[in-house]
């Protein structure tokens, strides 16, 4: 069935329809010797992010009175991105967005953004750029240039109940480790009243973003969905095939997940409300995790099978093509800023979300913090068998087909072969444009 829902894959085709921006601010300009820049923001995930951020900008700008920043919370990523598109076109567009990583591609085929590596030239600016994990900057780095700077990073973890697993005969501290066990184990835990089931073995999301979830699975069958600079797919491959059998599998042959699609948006609070064992989630929801289960729960690299493997996922900023040399090095100035090591590792103990570059977890903060919730160290560890996320030119259409066939075989409405080659074959069309000659 397809979603008919607007996704982020969707929305950078409708903005330039759009009769007009849907955040209707001028171009900011220097004023009084301060220079103004205004960035977008998403607010996509559970937690007070809008006073993180604020507050985060109010200490930016006493220590640098001669900027100011406006931030803009602008809905979900997919708001966030349409809007910021729609402004650019306008010329009224915001300097700064955070946006999802993979929407790269398709930013600068419409020629909407700046790299970073245009304007971090200096030894310190080139160091800064560094610093950062590899496995979180593969998304922003086209065509030998830097377009992303991460900051709200993450990859796929496993979250698990201690007290079901106990309950089940499991060893509480345990997560499954491959395939097999996360099939078999969840099975021990599901829960019936009759022929009721009241609580799940486990949940991993089927709408929303299908193909991330997806994602991990092929990764742990060793294989990858794309490749050749975002220009080919191989949604058929035999890992590809795999990855989704093994989902369908635990529909079926296993019987621990629920029928169908899962939503993303409940599975957390499944979660906390002892409705499932086991879900698959971002590590974007570990703090509200840690500040709202009543139960020891733990946190696990996801299981292997051929290997370990998880897509990266969040989102980048990114600069806008109407930001003036001024704004640009005060952008530059508040990035820097906001992701020093002391910063990242604050926005990782203040969200769940990876502190995307070393040093942070060096810092005395972050050792103490992970001491005291070793938790939050399972998503770093998990970096080095982590894939870049789908992202093709023509990406939102390529990765919106994909989601399509995912969930016709999650209804049942196709075999896992059928759906991929058919994905395939849609991918191939897409992306003919963009073979090279």
């Amino acid at each position: 069935m397809r979603n008919l829902t607007p996704t982020r894959r969707t929305v950078l085709a409708g903005a330039a329809t759009l009769a007009a921006p849907v955040l209707a601010a001028p171009a900011i300009v220097h004023a009084q010797g301060t220079t103004e820049i205004e960035f977008y923001f998403p607010v996509a995930v559970g937690g007070p992010i809008t006073k993180i951020i604020d507050g985060y900008v109010a200490d930016f700008m006493k220590e640098n009175p001669d900027i100011k920043v406006k931030p803009v919370y602008a809905g979900s990523y997919v708001d966030t991105l349409t809007k910021a598109v729609t402004a650019t076109k306008a010329g009224q567009g915001p300097q700064m967005a955070l946006v999802l990583a993979v929407d790269a591609y398709s930013l600068v085929d419409d020629e909407l953004l700046i790299p970073f590596d245009s304007i971090a030239t200096s030894d310190a600016d080139k160091a800064w750029l560094k610093a950062f994990y590899p496995a979180f900057m593969a998304n922003g780095t086209i065509d030998g240039h830097i377009w992303g700077v991460p900051f709200q990073r993450s990859t796929i973890v496993a979250y698990w109940n201690k007290d079901i697993f106990k309950a089940a005969g499991l060893d509480p501290e345990k997560a499954p480790a491959t395939w097999e066990e996360n099939g078999e184990w969840t099975a021990k835990t599901l829960k019936r009243e009759g022929d009721r089931v009241t609580s799940w073995g486990i949940e991993i999301p089927g709408d929303g973003f299908t193909y991330w979830l997806y994602q991990g699975m092929v990764a742990q069958a060793g294989g990858e969905l794309a490749g050749d600079n975002g220009r080919k797919t191989f949604f058929n491959s035999a890992a590809a095939v795999e990855g989704l059998q093994y989902w369908l599998d635990l529909m079926g042959k296993y019987k621990s997940h629920p029928p169908g699609i899962s939503a993303w948006g409940t599975g957390p609070r499944d979660f906390l409300e002892g409705k499932v064992a086991v879900i698959w989630h971002t590590t974007g929801n570990l703090t509200n995790i840690k500040n709202n289960a009543k139960f020891p729960f733990g946190v696990s690299m996801l299981p292997a099978h051929q290997r370990r493997g998880s897509p990266t996922g969040g989102g980048n900023f990114h600069m806008f093509k109407g930001a003036n040399p001024g704004q640009q090095q005060a952008c530059l100035r508040l990035l820097r800023w906001l992701t020093s090591p002391e910063k990242a590792a604050q926005w990782s103990m203040d969200t769940g979300y990876v502190a995307p570059r070393a040093d942070a977890w060096e810092t005395p903060a972050m050792k103490a913090y992970v001491a005291g919730f070793p938790q939050a160290a399972v998503a770093r560890d998990q970096l080095p068998f982590a894939v870049a996320e789908l992202s093709t030119h023509d990406n939102q259409r390529v990765a919106q087909a994909l989601t399509d066939e995912l969930q016709a075989a999650l209804l049942g409405r196709k075999q896992a072969k059928q759906a991929l080659d058919d994905a395939q074959e849609k991918a191939t069309r897409l992306l003919k444009p963009f073979q090279k000659s």
